[in-house]
Formats: structure tokens, sequence, C-alpha cells
């Protein structure tokens, strides 16, 4: 029998919204293997070199406090469709950038404008579905999203031995164009002006405000940031683990990135037969505890070997620790939107801005003060996950206690 919780999720959409999110973790991955040449141009330091990073992720995290709340005022579409046009001259400016302070200052603008796609696309799933078909469109997009990390090095890498470092940002110019064209050509507008919130900044900041102000959003957000950011440490060391610690070259940065989205991809398939069969509480604490056991494994390995790991065993467990991620976040992701039901842009915005500040503290701070040093890193991903662990049973007892005086 087929009810509604059992309709098949829409390929079609689901690559679309993928397509979106893919933006950013290109925008991220795909200039990794030319770390080493544009430090040698521009004659800047490991920890300087790493801020190309940053100079993208923290004007990324705060501009997704605007794309939300703009798409919940003017639409989906129009906010994507200039959001991405955007991004695609930001991307041709970095190709041309004259010294490395234009390039963070371009790079700057790419991280304002690429985050368009996700943070709407979040909203979109929700205009759509409840329940378990949106964990389940969540999973599909994020199944076809997971290629993005792994291939975005590989593409680099290739560009970037054939015609240098600038070239790279060229790809992203092109691969920016045909994201702007398949939103037109297919992206439906799933917000009627009848449901939009009024347009004014004043509305959207306290809107926004008072999102970020609420407790039980922190704690979910923060943990979402935490989750995401136990993986996440090893993208923003790639350089120094593939190049230096591991001793691979330009071309094989999938060594590290193919276990870690394969892991999330894994993870998807698992959440999405999860939907609707598992409770969302038991989910979230299996990979929790997944997410655990194999990073600490990996912390334990370092500390106790007199050699490091080998390489096979440490893609295994990154492997793991990524499947163990993903259980976690549709679940976290739509516990946030459901909060708010008349102001998902909003929320979507606000879950973003707070997760990428967590995560760009872990990859602009944290992983440089490592110095790539696996132990320390994958001591560090054992962390994040159990704090994200600890804010995930803290927001759930938050919200116990203000039930119970509903129920009394």
């Amino acid at each position: 029998m087929t009810g509604p919780a059992r309709r098949a999720v829409p390929l079609g959409l689901a690559a679309l919204l993928a397509l979106l999110s893919m933006i950013s973790p290109f925008s991220i991955d795909t200039f990794f293997p030319s770390f080493r040449a544009m430090q040698a141009e521009f004659s800047v330091s490991d920890l300087t070199i790493q801020q190309t990073l940053t100079a993208y992720m923290l004007p990324y995290a705060v501009m997704s406090l605007v794309h939300g709340p703009l798409s919940d005022a003017l639409g989906r579409r129009v906010i994507v469709l200039w959001g991405l046009s955007l991004y695609a001259l930001a991307s041709l400016a970095c190709m041309f950038a004259p010294t490395f302070g234009a390039l963070l200052a371009f790079r700057a603008v790419q991280g304002m404008t690429a985050g368009t796609g996700l943070t709407v696309g979040r909203a979109i799933v929700r205009d759509l579905y409840d329940g378990p078909e949106a964990q389940r469109l969540m999973n599909a997009v994020t199944m076809i999203f997971s290629v993005a990390p792994a291939i975005a090095p590989v593409f680099g890498g290739w560009v970037h031995v054939a015609f240098g470092w600038r070239a790279v940002f060229g790809f992203l110019f092109l691969l920016g164009l045909a994201v702007v064209l398949a939103s037109w050509l297919r992206l439906p507008e799933t917000l009627p002006p009848q449901r939009r919130a009024p347009l004014g900044f004043g509305s959207l900041a306290r809107t926004t405000g008072r999102i970020l102000a609420t407790r039980q959003f922190l704690l979910l957000a923060v943990a979402g940031g935490l989750n995401f950011g136990s993986v996440l440490m090893y993208i923003g060391a790639a350089p120094a683990i593939v190049l230096d610690a591991w001793g691979l070259s330009e071309t094989q940065f999938h060594w590290l990135f193919v276990p870690i989205i394969g892991g999330f991809a894994i993870g998807a398939v698992v959440s999405a037969r999860m939907a609707g069969r598992v409770p969302p509480s038991r989910q979230v604490r299996g990979g929790f505890a997944v997410a655990i056991a194999s990073s600490g494994t990996a912390a334990l390995l370092h500390a106790v070997l007199p050699a490091p790991p080998p390489i096979a065993l440490q893609m295994l467990l990154l492997t793991a620790g990524s499947i163990g991620v993903q259980q976690v976040f549709p679940v976290l992701a739509l516990r946030i939107l459901d909060m708010y039901p008349a102001t998902r842009g909003a929320a979507a915005s606000a879950q973003t801005f707070v997760q990428l500040l967590v995560a760009s503290t872990m990859i602009g701070l944290v992983v440089p003060a490592l110095h790539g040093d696996l132990g320390w890193l994958t001591l560090g991903a054992t962390l994040g996950a159990a704090g994200s662990l600890l804010l995930w049973d803290a927001a759930g007892r938050l919200a116990a206690r203000r039930r119970a005086p509903a129920a009394a």
C-alpha cells in the first residue's frame, strides 16, 4: 500500500538542489591542489594561505543570515539566480587577481554569494515536504551532492597541472554559469506571494534575531556545526594531509576525499531507509556513537603506535566517521526548521550562519594551530563529535522541560 509517507523522491528536483549545494564544496576544495603554487607566487606562509578558506567561509556565514530571510520575502528563485550570477563574476575576478589581498577580497565575494544555493535549497525542501518525505529528499540531495567534495580536488588537480592555479578559478566561473542556467530553466518557485513575509530590513533583522536568541536553536545549531566540523577539519587540512603526511601528489586528493564523501553517501542511504521506521532520536544517537568511536579509535592509534597507522586504515576510519556524521545531519537540520514553520528561510539562514561560524573557526584557527598533525586532528574530531552529542542532549532536556508545563 502506497501512502504519502512513501512517495518516491523526485530525482530531478533532488539533482537540481544538489547542484545548487555543490557550489560551496567546489569553492572550498577545487583549489586545494594549487595551495603550494599560490603560496609560492604570492610569497606567503602556510598560515596566510590558509586564510583563503577563512576569507571565504566567514562572509559565507554572515551572508547566510541574509539569503534565507530575503527568500522568505522575495521568493526562492530570484535569490538563487541573482546570488549565483554574482558568484560567477567573483570567480572570474579571482582568476585575474593581481595580488594576494585582491584574491582574498574576491574570495570574500564568492563566500557572500555561494551560500544562496545551499541555504535556500533547504528552505525549498521544507516548502514542499514534511516528516519522512522531507528527510528522504534531504538525503537524496546529500547522496548526489556528496560526490562534489570528492571530485572537486580531482578536477582542480587536473586543471592545475595542465593550466596553472588561475585556471582553477576559471573552472569555478564556468561552473557558476552552468548552475545559473540550470536554475533558470528548471528551478520552481516554491513560495507563492501569499505566503511571503513582509520585506523590510527591520522585520528581517527582528525575525533572525529572535531565532538566534532562542537557546534551544543555539544548542542545536552549534551541535550541527561541531558535528560537521569533526569531518571538515580533515578537509581544511587536506593539503597538509595529502601532500605532506601521506606524501601524495596534487592529483591524488581523492585518497582523502573519497573515503569522507563515500561515508556521507552511505550514511545518506542508510538515513533515508530509516526515515519513518526508526525514531529520529535513536538514529541520532547511533550516528554519534559511530562518529565518536571511529575518530576516537584513530586518535588512540596515532597516540600509541610507533608509526602512523596504515593509510588504508585511516581511510576506513574516515569513512566510518563520515557515516556517523551523516546519520545525525538530516534529523538535526529538520528539527531546527520545524521550530519555525512560518519563517523556514530565516531559520535555514540562522542555522547555516551558526554552523559555518563554528566550522570557520575550526578550519581557520584550530586546523592551522594543529599544523596538520593527524594525531591532534583525530583527537580534535573526537572532541567535536562528543561536544555535539552533549549539546544535542542539552537541547532535548530543554525541550522536555518546556513541554512539561504545557502537558500539566
